[in-house]
């Protein structure tokens, strides 16, 4: 893997003596603004809109912007190694693409595009369960590459424990719980159009396809969509469910489990001693809690609380290969990355997805030895200020 990441530039400028330029922006801030100019508001904004006002979004960037780099010279980076040991799997480096759902809205290739991609590159992908293609699909686009499964973790004791058993047939090896989202937010975007993909059974294709869920309706879910999705809408989310409850998951599921959405200290302590694998430090881009701290600002006491007990992760805010250098450098051990991913889906299906993926990683690739740095392993709090 080395050097891998940043000759993609020269590829750039090679293909540009043809006359070839990229068909998407290489600075990936400007994917947003060009996904809102060509793709339909209603699913741009669910992919971009935040909880209330937008201001823990806007805290996201501020957190990670207001830190700098300290760059140090005169150290040997002709040959760096992007890879990291992450739940115990060598990845090529610190990255796994973050579970979004429904992304049926934004390109017909969807979460298989998206999937393939990431196999192509060696980055893990996370399945939403949420997602608008069934698990098992997703798995078959993904062939042997690393892939992990989201839940959502619902009402039915029945059907997390058939979307496990499913996920670990299909070749998921982490199961990555998230925790912040038993009730859908205050979301002004997606409520000024009244949109709400599931609603019209987007993003329903592993509930609908399981035969747990099957199981509770009256009819298949072909012959009266609307119980289907009612069904669905009532069992989605649980505000009820408890550190405790953890035990539930662990019966069901005998590999690594990393719990999402984690911002208090306290939380990682909890989740240390329900004998979890990880924590990712989020708070799901801002689209939960409006006001909520900054997911950057939390991850350092986090990392020191629990990062010799946990695997610690990171999202919420990445947009660049710098960003993903501050957190690691603030003690995350790979980063998760969402909406970039997802305009370039909806940009340009699949090769959008491998665009974003490469320009991330070599820009991460060019910060670490124009700081003087030749592995990830050497980047601490040091390397800020």
């Amino acid at each position: 893997m080395v050097g891998q990441w940043a000759d993609f530039q020269y590829e750039i400028y090679l293909n540009g003596m043809t006359g070839a330029v990229p068909r998407l922006p290489t600075d990936l801030t400007r994917l947003e603004e060009l996904a809102e100019h060509r793709l339909g508001p209603g699913p741009v904004g669910y992919v971009a809109g935040s909880a209330g006002d937008g201001s823990t979004a806007r805290a996201n960037r501020d957190a990670l912007e207001r830190r700098r780099i300290v760059p140090r010279m005169l150290r040997d980076v002709r040959e760096r190694d992007l890879s990291v040991e992450v739940l115990g799997r060598t990845l090529p480096a610190p990255l796994a693409l973050a579970p979004v759902g429904v992304l049926s809205i934004m390109h017909p290739e969807a979460e298989s595009g998206a999937a393939r991609a990431a196999a192509a590159r060696g980055v893990p992908y996370i399945l939403s369960s949420a997602s608008s293609t069934p698990m098992e699909e997703v798995a078959a686009a993904m062939g042997d590459a690393e892939r992990w499964f989201q839940l959502y973790w619902g009402s039915d004791p029945e059907v997390t424990a058939s979307f496990l058993a499913r996920a670990k047939a299909s070749g998921y090896s982490v199961l990555v719980v998230t925790l912040d989202t038993p009730l859908l937010s205050w979301r002004p975007r997606d409520l000024d159009r009244a949109y709400l993909p599931f609603l019209h059974g987007v993003g329903t294709a592993n509930y609908f396809t399981d035969p747990a869920f099957q199981a509770g309706l009256a009819k298949p879910v072909h012959e009266d969509p609307n119980a289907a999705v009612l069904r669905f809408l009532g069992l989605f989310g649980d505000a009820g469910h408890t550190w405790p409850d953890l035990a539930f998951l662990r019966e069901h599921w005998d590999g690594p489990i990393v719990l999402k959405g984690v911002l208090h200290p306290d939380d990682a302590r909890l989740a240390a001693d329900a004998g979890m694998d990880g924590v990712v430090v989020s708070n799901h881009g801002g689209r939960q809690v409006a006001g909520s701290v900054a997911a950057a600002d939390a991850l350092p006491r986090i990392a020191e609380a629990v990062g010799d007990r946990l695997t610690v992760l990171f999202d919420s805010g990445i947009r660049t290969g710098d960003d993903v250098f501050k957190s690691l450098a603030l003690g995350a051990r790979a980063v998760l990355l969402g909406r970039p991913y997802v305009y370039g889906l909806g940009l340009d299906g699949q090769a959008g997805v491998d665009h974003v993926i490469r320009c991330l990683l070599a820009e991460l690739d060019l910060t670490m030895a124009l700081s003087g740095h030749a592995s990830v392993s050497t980047l601490g709090p040091e390397s800020l200020t």
